[in-house]
C-alpha cells in the first residue's frame, strides 16, 4: 500500500503540493493562536501570508518535491492575498491558465504530465553514465524545461546529449538555456518521431501509459547494447536488466534495460 501510494504522488506532485499548503495552514493556525495566547501580537493578513509559504515551501522540499516547486508553494497564498485585494481585468487570470496549458501540454494527448527528475535521481543516472565510454551520445524523450539533460552536459563534456519535447513553453525555456553549451541541444520534437538509432542511451520520465510503446521503439531503433533508463515507470511484462532504488519515500527507482540483438 505504502508502494502504491509513493507512485501516486509521483506522478501526481501536485497533490504533494496541496498537502504542503494544507499542513503550512494548519501549523501556523497553530502558531498564531498560541502566540495570541502569550502576546499581544498579531500577523498581518500579508505577514500570515508570507510565514505560510515558507512553511508550504519547506514542507514540500521535505516531502521530496523538486526544486521548482519551493517558489510555487512560497509564492501561492502571498499571490492569492495579493490578487484578492487587486481590481485586476479577466485576461490574467486566462493568461495563467495558457501558462500552466503550455508547461504541461503533452498531459492532453498523450497522458504524459510534466515531470522533474530529482537531484537524488540525477546523481544516480549520472552514476549509471559514469560507466559508459566517455563519449557517448544521450537523448532526453521529453525533456521538459531540460534541467536535467544541462546537469549531465557539465558532467560529460564529451559526451553529446539531445533532448526532444513538444509542450511549447517547456520546449522554448529549455532551448533557450541550452545555447551556451555545445554538447547539448533542444529539439521541438515529437519523441515518436525521433531517429533514436545514433544514440547509446535513451532517458524517459513519462508515465505508465506510453512505456510499452517505447520499448517497442527503443528495440526497433535503438542499436544492440543501447540503454534504456526510466525514472520510476516499468515497461508491462519486460523485467529490467537493473534495478536503482533511490531509497527515497516515494520509492522511486531507475530502470535499466539493455537493448537485445
Amino acid at each position: 500500500m505504502a508502494v502504491m501510494q509513493g507512485q501516486w504522488f509521483a506522478r501526481y506532485p501536485v497533490l504533494l503540493a496541496l498537502l504542503a499548503q494544507l499542513a503550512a495552514v494548519v501549523l501556523l493556525g497553530v502558531l498564531i493562536y498560541a502566540a495570541a495566547q502569550l502576546s499581544s501580537w498579531r500577523p498581518s493578513g500579508l505577514v500570515a501570508g508570507l510565514l505560510q509559504g515558507l512553511l508550504a515551501a519547506s514542507f514540500g522540499r521535505w516531502l521530496g518535491l523538486s526544486r521548482w516547486w519551493w517558489w510555487l508553494n512560497l509564492g501561492f497564498v502571498p499571490a492569492v492575498l495579493l490578487v484578492s485585494g487587486a481590481a485586476l481585468p479577466s485576461w490574467v487570470f486566462l493568461l495563467g491558465f495558457f501558462l500552466v496549458l503550455l508547461l504541461n501540454w503533452n498531459s492532453v494527448g498523450e497522458r504524459v504530465p510534466l515531470y522533474l527528475t530529482g537531484a537524488r535521481s540525477r546523481r544516480e543516472l549520472a552514476a549509471l553514465l559514469a560507466r559508459r565510454q566517455p563519449v557517448f551520445r544521450f537523448i532526453d524523450l521529453g525533456c521538459g524545461p531540460a534541467g536535467t539533460l544541462l546537469w549531465l552536459a557539465r558532467q560529460f563534456p564529451q559526451a553529446q546529449f539531445v533532448g526532444v519535447e513538444t509542450a511549447p513553453l517547456s520546449f522554448a525555456i529549455a532551448w533557450l538555456r541550452s545555447l551556451p553549451r555545445q554538447n547539448c541541444q533542444v529539439r521541438y520534437e515529437n519523441l515518436w518521431r525521433s531517429d533514436l538509432s545514433s544514440f547509446d542511451v535513451a532517458y524517459s520520465f513519462l508515465s505508465p501509459a506510453p512505456m510499452a510503446a517505447v520499448w517497442a521503439k527503443v528495440c526497433a531503433e535503438l542499436p544492440t547494447g543501447a540503454w534504456l533508463i526510466s525514472n520510476s515507470f516499468e515497461v508491462p511484462g519486460v523485467a529490467a536488466d537493473e534495478v536503482v532504488e533511490l531509497k527515497d519515500w516515494r520509492h522511486s527507482r531507475l530502470l535499466l534495460w539493455r537493448v537485445p540483438g
